[in-house]
């Protein structure tokens, strides 16, 4: 059969595009946004990328057309497959026909740490033995690709609170019906979509209610906006985790090291395993616990769990380093909400010690762009000694009240350039500079390596 996904470069639908070839299915996609890592993934995996979306791409006509989610009524491609007749699917929904049915599905939800916390539980399982099938929103750095079929009874999939597709509102993990559920986190996001926070977690119960009594959920015990979902009516055993001992976590941690690259696991309070990677922060050892808990309701024991976390590579794009000029670090995260930005820099900064740390920060996702959390930007970067905001074309506000809120260094730009010329003429040897953004940030990452280079040569 042959597919066509429109909107295929998008973290979830390249993903999709590598699970349906595996399937053995002819694939190909459309999509305006075309960069990597995605775009490079996709093409190594012999799958035809066209840019935009013209009609023209879905001629002849496919046997079937997977529409992303940020497809709306107006594009050329999506009106021609309407008036045409074309057979058409959400992304979700295809991936719960035709690969979720009769599988153990794990599904990891939360505002923050879907893709980390994803990878480590896909990486948990596979070392245990159980070659366990996944879908991350992501690539990650453990294994070839970011999605698998696997060849056991159990998948792992980011389960993603955006919604399916323009003729579906419903949030994408409403189809996964998960029997092992991992709830990280809940904070407002999405403003495109959902008007508050009451909005979401309405998605967030109407996910409960599908995951089975003899499923599992495993939730922080310090997350009161999903203690108010579960609250709504839970059917499901509740495992709790903590960052500290608690009586009512069944499991939680003891730091060795402050920025988190060494911790302890505890199960009710008693030590039985370590963990020693090169993640850090808090929010990093929060997904490990959450893993663990989930592995162990699959039959993978808490110490092999800990075990196989400490080998655990990472996930492009997540404090990823692409490089070290001269000294200066350059590092690529994905973090585009102010929790995600401040929980980023105080595991860098907790690393870092004293050295210099830059932050360049794209406002990029419709969330940033309409500014609902504009208000917490200056607070969430100020573990950063220098802060450029990028005010990127199309952001309907002006970001210089951030500016004048900052307690540290912090400038707007609108040039890449400006940006590159001045971390080459102000940043030294030891410094670390993380670029922010949910985007390509137009190359900036490797312009900006390139320019230090040339500035060393």
């Amino acid at each position: 059969m042959h597919l066509h996904i429109l909107g295929i470069c998008g973290t979830f639908m390249g993903s999709l595009a590598l699970l349906a070839r595996d399937l053995g299915h002819k694939v190909t996609g459309s999509d305006s946004n075309v960069y990597p890592p995605m775009s490079t993934q996709l093409e190594n995996a012999g799958i035809e990328l066209m840019q935009g979306y013209d009609r023209s791409h879905l001629q002849p006509h496919p046997d079937l057309v997977i529409v992303g989610n940020a497809m709306k009524r107006g594009i050329d491609a999506v009106e021609y497959m309407l008036n045409e007749g074309l057979p058409y699917i959400s992304g979700p929904q295809f991936l719960a026909d035709h690969v979720l049915q009769g599988k153990h599905v794990l599904g990891v939800a939360g505002t923050h740490g879907k893709t980390t916390t994803t990878t480590m539980l896909a990486l948990v399982l596979d070392q245990a033995g159980l070659n366990p099938g996944f879908l991350i929103g992501g690539v990650p750095l453990g294994f070839s690709e970011s999605a698998r079929l696997g060849g056991g009874k159990y998948f792992c999939v980011e389960a993603d609170e955006y919604d399916s597709a323009f003729f579906d509102k419903r949030s994408k993990f409403v189809h996964y019906h998960p029997k092992t559920a991992i709830l990280n986190n809940l904070e407002f996001d999405h403003a495109d979509i959902f008007d508050d926070l009451a909005a979401i977690q309405k998605q967030f119960h109407h996910l409960v209610r599908t995951i089975p009594s003899e499923g599992r959920i495993i939730a922080p015990i310090t997350e009161t906006h999903i203690d108010e979902v579960l609250e709504m009516g839970c059917w499901t055993p509740v495992i709790r985790t903590s960052l500290e001992a608690n009586e009512k976590a069944a499991l939680s941690a003891e730091l060795v090291s402050i920025d988190g690259s060494h911790f302890k696991v505890l199960e009710n309070g008693h030590a039985i395993g370590e963990v020693k990677w090169s993640m850090t922060g808090q929010h990093s050892v929060a997904n490990a616990l959450a893993t663990i808990a989930a592995a162990q309701h699959v039959g993978v024991s808490l110490e092999k769990a800990c075990d196989a976390l400490s080998n655990f590579g990472g996930v492009k794009r997540r404090m990823e380093l692409l490089g070290t000029v001269n000294g200066i670090e350059v590092y690529d995260d994905f973090a585009h909400h102010p929790t995600a930005i401040d929980t980023t820099l105080d595991g860098a900064r907790k690393r870092l010690g004293e050295r210099r740390l830059w932050a360049i920060i794209e406002p990029r996702s419709n969330t940033m762009r309409m500014g609902s959390h504009k208000d917490g930007l200056a607070h969430s970067a100020r573990l950063a000694d220098d802060v450029i905001w990028y005010q990127p074309e199309g952001l309907d506000w002006d970001l210089q009240p951030v500016i004048e809120a900052a307690s540290n260094r912090a400038q707007v730009s609108r040039s890449l350039d400006e940006i590159i010329n001045r971390i080459v003429n102000e940043a030294g040897e030891g410094d670390a500079v993380v670029i922010m953004s949910n985007g390509g940030f137009g190359g900036l990452h490797q312009k900006l390596i390139n320019a230090l280079k040339a500035k060393a040569a």
